[in-house]
């Protein structure tokens, strides 16, 4: 994983140049809600590297990160309607028309990485029907890039049980979150990825939500002081490409990105196993705590989280209770 994390923007940039001189035949442009500095960022530098060299100029790569072109929750429909080639979004952004891409945020229910890495492995019983639910929507699943498990950030003060989420405003970025921030007496506030440094800042949440790599890259240390380490939910991001755009390219650029795309995704998952260890020594550097809940207070969470589960999988039809189905599986086979 360090090809794309040391170095990787100077040698993209030089595979860039190189072709300079010829007219690329085949254009993507990816937006990226992060800065490109973030891991997911250095992860399309390293799929735009082999796409380049592979395609020998014939197909460029351009990353638009920080949102500058769409924000996270604008991805789907964008690239489903063709407004991009590619893009970059939460699972959960897939939700309105996916229910069951919240089985990653069903409480606790991946609570390991061995379980994780089962569930998100392509053609998975778990991953393959909502690959194929997303095709549906005009977008292609590229590869899926791991974010790591969810933390709960606070000022001040850790959070030891689900009675500390009462009457607390909390930052979420997916519905299943929100309605289990809800379910713990708090209120939910849907704040996008880009926007979340300045809500910490200005107070308009008391608890926030995220990946810890997402606490490095855009240095929330800065606003916020105290990392709960729950790992409730399994964060991911996919990258997405319109399904007729795909469609429309010669077999060779098809299998050039496919091959790219699956270099990539391996890469960034075996990154953020070593990746979030580091992320969160960093975090302690910069003057944060890290709180670790005992097994005791696990548990009292999980309890408290039971009815998301219950009532998620009576509202979010057959495909949702197979993928949960799917999931419980893997879990009693390890």
């Amino acid at each position: 994983m360090n090809k794309f994390i040391g170095g990787l923007l100077g040698a993209g940039l030089l595979v860039a140049s190189s072709f300079s001189a010829q007219a690329a035949e085949t254009t993507i442009r990816i937006s990226l809600q992060l800065p490109m500095k973030s891991h997911l960022g250095q992860n399309l530098l390293m799929f735009k590297e082999e796409v380049e060299s592979k395609s020998k100029g014939a197909m460029e790569v351009q990353i638009y990160d920080s949102a500058q072109l769409f924000k996270d929750s604008e991805v789907p429909q964008a690239v489903g309607q063709g407004q991009i080639e590619a893009g970059v979004a939460s699972l959960t952004r897939y939700v309105g028309d996916i229910p069951a891409v919240d089985v990653f945020f069903m409480p606790f229910l991946f609570n390991s990485e061995e379980l994780v890495r089962k569930a998100t492995a392509p053609g998975s019983p778990v991953r393959a029907p909502l690959d194929a639910a997303i095709a549906k929507t005009g977008s292609k699943v590229l590869w899926w890039q791991a974010y790591g498990g969810n933390i709960l950030l606070t000022k001040d003060a850790p959070l030891k049980g689900p009675e500390d989420m009462k009457d607390k405003k909390a930052r979420v970025f997916s519905k299943a979150l929100g309605t289990w921030t809800a379910a713990l007496g708090g209120a939910p506030t849907l704040i996008s990825g880009s926007e979340q440094y300045l809500a910490y800042q200005r107070g308009t949440v008391d608890i926030g939500m995220t990946g810890i790599s997402g606490v490095s890259a855009r240095k929330l240390w800065e606003v916020m002081n105290t990392i709960t380490r729950t790992n409730n939910a399994d964060i991911e991001f996919i990258v997405v490409m319109n399904e007729d755009f795909f469609n429309s390219l010669p077999k060779d650029q098809q299998e050039i990105i496919t091959t790219a795309a699956r270099n990539a995704e391996v890469a960034v998952r075996d990154y953020v196993s070593t990746m979030e260890a580091d992320a969160f020594k960093e975090a302690e550097a910069n003057g944060m705590t890290v709180y670790e809940p005992t097994k005791e207070e696990i548990a009292a969470w999980q309890a408290a989280s039971q009815p998301v589960i219950d009532a998620w999988l009576k509202e979010s039809g057959p495909l949702a209770e197979q993928v949960y189905k799917a999931a419980l599986s893997l879990r009693d086979s390890k």
